[in-house]
């Protein structure tokens, strides 16, 4: 099962499925060349004929891209992928994880492999990230990691393309990165390289530790927009000013669901 959760997770991100006339299709991946050997990988698990290409194309980001796609067009193998929650055509807000028994940190890697990224910024702290367009997606990374990590993430769409952008620091992403990337795990040679390496940060002498900050439970909102000042609400919950001008900043902008 670890593979298979591993290999779906990367397929719902970096996968396309794709109709044909009648009862044809294909299910495909395409990523650059340096990553091949994971496409091998999805080759050996997967019990049906499928195949690996080559291509040098230009592209937006660069004038000669060299990939690497793998083909799968068995109507068996596409209904398995689709029942279990690939869809066909554009994907990117559909997607969801499983309703099926899956290993969650396999899965998630796979996410991760595909669509996030893994390692130290232009500050030199370590990062563990993912962007996305799915809510679900991102709703439920943000749930698992907080039982790894203790840290708490609410992400909006951000208003450039309307994307998450979820991302965990110091030693949150060490311990999350660990828990991914646990020894002979399937995943991407740089982006488990790459988790490796977070180990080694130390933080330096000085550096303050954030509190984990409180989450807001729905009857807090019920009770901060019932007010009509936003002081009165901060003393009502305990709450700093601060916190709750952002809080119903967020809430009035949609950025988070009024609550119900």
């Amino acid at each position: 099962m670890p593979a298979y959760s591993y290999m779906f997770g990367f397929l719902q991100m970096d996968g396309h499925l794709a109709k044909g006339v009648g009862q044809k299709g294909r299910l495909t991946a395409e990523i650059n060349i340096r990553d091949i050997e994971i496409l091998r990988r999805f080759q050996e698990l997967t019990p049906y004929h499928s195949s690996i290409t080559e291509r040098v194309r230009e592209t937006n980001f660069a004038k000669s891209h060299h990939s690497a796609t793998w083909t799968l067009c068995s109507l068996e193998a596409r209904t398995k992928f689709n029942e279990l929650g690939l869809p066909y055509g554009r994907k990117s807000r559909q997607i969801k994880p499983p309703r099926v028994p899956f290993s969650r940190p396999d899965y998630l890697r796979g996410v991760v492999d595909a669509d996030g990224a893994v390692g130290y910024t232009k500050q030199g702290l370590p990062f563990v990230s993912l962007t996305t367009a799915s809510t679900a997606i991102a709703a439920y990374f943000c749930f698992y990691a907080k039982k790894i990590t203790g840290v708490s993430r609410h992400p909006g769409r951000n208003e450039r393309d309307a994307i998450y952008n979820v991302m965990y620091q110091k030693e949150a992403s060490q311990a999350l990165a660990a828990h991914l990337y646990y020894p002979g795990c399937l995943s991407l040679d740089r982006k488990r390289a790459a988790a490796d390496a977070l180990h080694d940060w130390v933080r330096p002498a000085g550096m303050k530790v954030s509190p984990n900050r409180r989450s807001w439970k729905e009857w807090e909102d019920r009770i901060l927009l019932s007010h009509d000042s936003i002081a009165a609400a901060a003393e009502a919950l305990g709450r700093s000013y601060q916190s709750c001008n952002l809080r119903q900043w967020r809430l009035r902008s949609g950025r988070v669901p009024m609550p119900e």
